[in-house]
């Protein structure tokens, strides 16, 4: 590990055999608007990433329909050849229409065509780690994976895929996935105002497999959001630094990847989440998800 990862904030956490820092970067808010089409800075986007790995930050958060394609381009661009201790993480599991919409695509011959994008537009011969986007954009939805996680399998087995997750899944979803092979990590809306997989996620830490949220600030009420802004002004800190140095606190397995487009916004988010809560602050915070 080098000298500036350790200080990231939370560590490390290791995804299989991988370590990763707790702290990553997510690469979605690269694209265009609406996650669509190129950025309107496309030299300040290469330069994120580069920061992002020059702050020793190890686990980047990506997936071939971002844009589409062109997130993975541009960490392509801007990180290969890739660092050694870099995990680059992506999903699979829907694809952009021309609306912009997010239809699922789970079916045998699409999740291998959206891996075989994946390690091309990246410019990998092995994914580091491939989570199988389930439910639609709406939220997780009940139902079982089996067809398409096997696949998936049958893609590990073939040495393309290294390790497996899910992603917007239910916690039978998950209990599904593990009967068939094991995973390294779940990645769900979560955050202070929504904490359905509360047991979820202290289950996974027992099990020593990640939870990745998205979303830290996603779905709050009124109510909620004065609630955080009140601990935040207290704290002297925006709701954005308190929400991800809670997620941090919460439990060892919840890896961060809170994306950005701006260096100084990556800077902020490091810093937020070095954020020290006390116990009162806790507290106060841990109410907001009964408001």
């Amino acid at each position: 590990m080098s000298t500036l990862s350790l200080s990231l904030p939370g560590g490390t956490w290791v995804l299989g055999d991988l370590t990763v820092t707790r702290f990553g970067y997510g690469a979605m808010q690269l694209a265009g608007p609406w996650v669509m089409g190129p950025p309107a800075d496309r030299d300040g986007a290469i330069a994120v990433l580069r920061e992002a790995v020059g702050l020793g930050i190890t686990h980047i958060d990506t997936s071939d329909a971002y844009g589409p394609r062109i997130t993975n381009q541009l960490i392509r661009e801007a990180l290969h050849p890739y660092p050694e201790s870099l995990r680059i993480v992506t999903k699979v599991g829907a694809r952009r229409d021309e609306q912009g919409g997010w239809p699922t695509a789970r079916r045998p011959d699409q999740l291998r065509r959206q891996v075989e994008e994946n390690l091309e537009s990246l410019g990998l011969e092995t994914l580091d780690l491939v989570n199988l986007r389930l439910g639609n954009a709406e939220g997780p939805q009940a139902g079982s994976i089996a067809e398409a996680f096997e696949t998936l399998v049958e893609l590990q087995r073939q040495g393309v895929i290294r390790h497996l997750g899910v992603s917007n899944a239910t916690a039978e979803q998950v209990a599904e996935a593990q009967s068939i092979a094991p995973i390294v990590s779940v990645q769900n809306m979560y955050n202070l105002a929504h904490r359905h997989d509360d047991e979820l996620i202290d289950r996974l830490a027992a099990e020593g497999i990640a939870y990745v949220p998205f979303f830290p600030l996603g779905g709050f009420n009124p109510l909620q959001s004065s609630a955080l802004s009140a601990v935040a002004a207290r704290l002297d800190a925006t709701p954005m630094s308190v929400a991800l140095a809670w997620l941090l606190h919460r439990s060892p397995n919840i890896l961060l990847i809170p994306g950005t487009s701006s260096i100084a916004h990556l800077h902020e988010n490091i810093t937020g989440a070095r954020l020290s809560l006390s116990d009162e602050d806790l507290a106060e915070l841990d109410k907001i998800g009964g408001e």
